[in-house]
């Protein structure tokens, strides 16, 4: 793979949940969860020692507790680890311009104008972090997005792993398929009928029957289980929409779960217009489903504020156009002072 470019992906360490560690020292080494306190609440994600017992972040309550009684559940705190998330991201922007923030504990960043190893700069960025912050994070760094994101999960937690280009054919050619984004059980169970585990069985397969299998996405496939992502890091981007979107290590099997996890995601977005857009005028609202089967829809309506009664319209109504498990969930919304024909979601991959 001929490049340039040197990308990193920071992901935090459980960072929710390793914020409220840092605020409550006699919870150390205690399985600790944040979320919904009430039964019928799931989870937004949770420490190591509580995924030891299996409980995994939009998990039920009542499910988390039944795998692990002694789980301590804490109130989702936005304020706190939007505060964390600000002090890292300025850490950041002491070694570039070119940063890609994808959520509060994710982003990339374009540091191929340094004359330094990408490995060395993120090794540096992760001690930064853990010193100013108390908080640990992981790196991936790689030639282009989709490497280092996949790498930043390689060393989990609190390490790093780098693809050099010339190792990026050798790095796909080994990687199980469930790696590549998109890819959930469903679809991984889907391809191994066909025999497909790693990557290199992918590539056997041309773009005609990608297609066939897989609609437009199996084109993505095509490029993908090549290592191949052309997409730039994108910063300071006009900002069209404010959005939140999460996809789940376990798919949301039903229309309930999805309810439960919108309403976190709906506290959330109130949040960042409240910090980000408070005085920007909204017009539509959205809610963004990735089903287990590949498909995505996205279901919107007039709105001028975030209303959660609006949001569970529209969750249903995309919701029953396939009826499938949800992989994604995103919701959001588009402002009105916008070129409507240059409209789009900001949801990533």
């Amino acid at each position: 793979m001929k490049t340039s470019r040197r990308i990193i992906h920071i992901d935090m360490d459980c960072f929710y949940a390793a914020v409220e560690m840092r605020e409550h020292p006699e919870l150390a080494g205690r399985p600790i969860a944040v979320g919904g306190a009430s039964g019928r609440g799931v989870l937004t994600t949770c420490n190591y020692p509580a995924r030891e017992y299996g409980v995994r972040s939009a998990m039920p309550v009542f499910q988390a507790k039944q795998l692990c009684p002694q789980l301590v559940i804490l109130p989702v705190r936005f304020e706190l680890y939007r505060e964390a998330s600000r002090q890292v991201r300025g850490i950041f922007a002491r070694y570039t311009d070119l940063i890609e923030p994808l959520s509060l504990d994710e982003a990339y960043l374009d540091v191929s104008h340094l004359k330094r190893p990408g490995a060395e700069i993120a090794a540096e960025i992760r001690q930064a972090i853990e010193t100013e912050t108390g908080l640990t994070a992981s790196a991936g760094i790689g030639p282009n997005k989709l490497i280092a994101k996949i790498a930043s999960d390689w060393n989990k937690p609190n390490g790093q792993c780098l693809v050099a280009p010339s190792k990026v054919d050798a790095f796909m050619r080994d990687l199980p398929v469930r790696k590549i984004w998109g890819i959930g059980p469903k679809s991984a169970a889907r391809l191994a009928e066909h025999q497909i585990e790693i990557c290199a069985d992918l590539q056997t397969k041309d773009k005609t029957w990608l297609a066939q299998e897989f609609g437009s996405f199996g084109l993505e496939l095509y490029q993908l289980c090549r290592g191949i992502d052309e997409r730039p890091v994108q910063a300071h981007r006009p900002r069209k929409s404010l959005s939140n979107e999460r996809t789940f290590s376990h798919n949301l099997e039903s229309i309930d779960d999805c309810r439960e996890m919108l309403v976190l995601q709906h506290r959330e977005l109130l949040e960042d217009l409240r910090q980000s857009a408070p005085d920007r005028s909204i017009a539509k609202l959205l809610v963004k489903l990735k089903f287990s089967d590949f498909r995505r829809t996205t279901a919107e309506m007039p709105g001028h504020q975030a209303d959660i009664k609006k949001y569970h319209a529209l969750l249903k109504e995309a919701w029953g156009r396939s009826g499938e498990p949800v992989r994604l969930l995103g919701i959001g919304v588009r402002f009105a002072d916008t070129d409507s024909s240059l409209e789009q979601l900001e949801l990533g991959l």
